[in-house]
């Protein structure tokens, strides 16, 4: 799955399990003789390729925190992000308030096979910080999103394991846990619910490296949009151990923008607007 902060289009055929399916009857081809691992491993796959195509997007955030008292802060936001072929999403947040985050820019190459490339641009320092692969469980800009949910959840960077059929807000559709394979990751594992009918995510669950449940993020609103893409207009991060949660809001989203690689190279952070 990816998840644009992520997301899930379609090629004719993709293989899993070593089974090949067409995308129009993925519920039909399911592999039920495989084993769980094989399974989950299938899902993953048809909601990456159901959403494999869109090419870019760009979108405004309003990020909602709240903490365990119900207080709450504002933050406005854009955020662009380029499909890459044959590797991990790159995209681009820019903060525009308050006046106290305006300018911040976060950066993130996304891959599936190694670490991921994040820097964060800091106005006040004036300077472009690099996220080490060992802070990448830390909270972003104080929010419960840490800076490894910000990456595109590219197929290999988990394991998985299929549990069981489940109902979802989309219908009938399948729980799958997966296992960070990055041994820096802030998580145990993660339980997954998506829906069999558009591959959407509903809900995952974030186990800490206890195997405590730690958070949840929901997605909610989904819209499809004139390229048959679906996003959800409203993701809630909820803290499970601090009572603290986090709301994006996402409004004006785009497809197929003026936008392209030179829009991310980390040279130009400081120049960002």
């Amino acid at each position: 799955m990816k998840t644009k902060f992520t997301t899930y289009s379609a090629t004719a055929v993709i293989a899993a399990a070593s089974l090949s399916f067409s995308l129009d009857n993925f519920a039909a081809s399911f592999p039920s003789s495989a084993t769980p691992q094989e399974q989950g491993r299938w899902v993953a796959e048809a909601a990456d390729q159901y959403d494999s195509g869109y090419l870019n997007q760009s979108g405004n955030v309003l990020m909602e925190l709240k903490n365990s008292s119900g207080q709450k802060a504002e933050r406005h936001l854009r955020i662009k992000t380029l499909e890459v072929e044959g590797d991990g999403d790159k995209s681009l947040t820019i903060f525009d308030s308050p006046r106290d985050v305006k300018g911040t820019a976060f950066l993130s190459y996304s891959h599936s096979l190694t670490p991921d490339d994040q820097w964060l641009y800091l106005p006040a320092l004036k300077r472009v910080k690099r996220i080490s692969s060992s802070n990448k469980s830390g909270p972003f800009m104080g929010s419960e999103f840490a800076y490894e949910d910000l990456s595109s959840q590219e197929v290999d960077k988990y394991t998985y394991r299929y549990i069981e059929p489940t109902s979802t807000a989309g219908g009938t559709g399948y729980l799958v846990e997966r296992t960070p394979v990055d041994k820096n990751s802030g998580y145990a594992r993660q339980l997954v619910w998506f829906d069999e009918i558009h591959w959407r995510g509903h809900k995952i669950e974030f186990y800490d490296r206890k195997n405590e449940l730690l958070k949840t993020l929901e997605f909610q609103g989904y819209q499809q949009y004139e390229n048959g893409k679906w996003r959800a207009d409203k993701m809630v991060m909820a803290n499970h151990q601090t009572g603290k949660n986090t709301t994006l809001y996402w409004s004006d989203i785009q497809f197929g923008v003026d936008i392209t690689a030179r829009d991310f190279d980390k040279n130009a952070l400081k120049r960002i607007k």
